[in-house]
């Protein structure tokens, strides 16, 4: 059976959760990083010598960082309805995917960090700003997106791209700040509710 390691509350581990949900897997999770089992230990970093979560076990196949494991899922369990084979329509899912990782979530760091995590190392007033500005500037770009698609990230049919992004959304509708209105990413998530493994894994009360 599939084996994902990480800690149910990180926002990558709930990447592969919800992919998983959605591509029917059976899986057992283990809890690993803050809190739970440490990351810095010999047994650990013979999977993954970056110590950090997720990997996943598939037999005798390891795999870690989180985007690619779930591309991996889709390709090596039959989710091309949710990553195309097409090469134009996954480059429109890759798009989205890697940019949540790039841009969104370096826009995002701070902020969080401050004001969700309370790290003592993140306490500049000045750098919290900084970050909730950026932050609110990606997410515009998530507003136009949807405003274009008028349904999903990618174009009008859910995707691999919408996992990342709609955990990134609930990251910030989570963080407590003044928020702007953004009709778009609101409805998007309401669609996304009819979802059980968003309603599970994404908009379930964890930042």
């Amino acid at each position: 059976m599939l084996q994902i390691l990480g800690k149910a509350s990180s926002i990558n581990v709930r990447k592969v959760l919800w992919t998983c949900a959605e591509l029917g897997l059976a899986f057992e999770q283990e809890d690993w990083g803050a809190g739970f089992r440490p990351t810095d230990v010999p047994e650990f970093l013979a999977l993954n010598p970056n110590a950090m979560v997720p990997v996943i076990k598939d037999g005798d196949f390891v795999l870690w960082e989180s985007n690619s494991i779930i591309r991996y899922l889709a390709g090596r369990y039959r989710g091309e309805w949710l990553y195309p084979a097409d090469p134009c329509e996954r480059a429109r899912c890759d798009q989205w995917i890697d940019w949540q990782a790039s841009e969104l979530n370096r826009a995002w760091s701070y902020a969080f960090l401050a004001l969700v995590r309370h790290s003592a190392a993140h306490r500049d007033p000045s750098q919290i700003e900084s970050s909730r500005a950026n932050w609110a500037k990606q997410m515009a770009i998530v507003e136009g997106q949807l405003q274009r698609t008028g349904a999903f990230m990618a174009g009008e049919a859910f995707s691999l791209a919408d996992i990342p992004i709609a955990l990134s959304i609930n990251r910030w509708l989570e963080t407590p700040f003044e928020h702007d209105a953004l009709p778009a990413v609101a409805g998007y998530m309401a669609r996304l509710d009819q979802r059980e493994g968003y309603r599970e894994y994404c908009r379930n009360g964890t930042p």
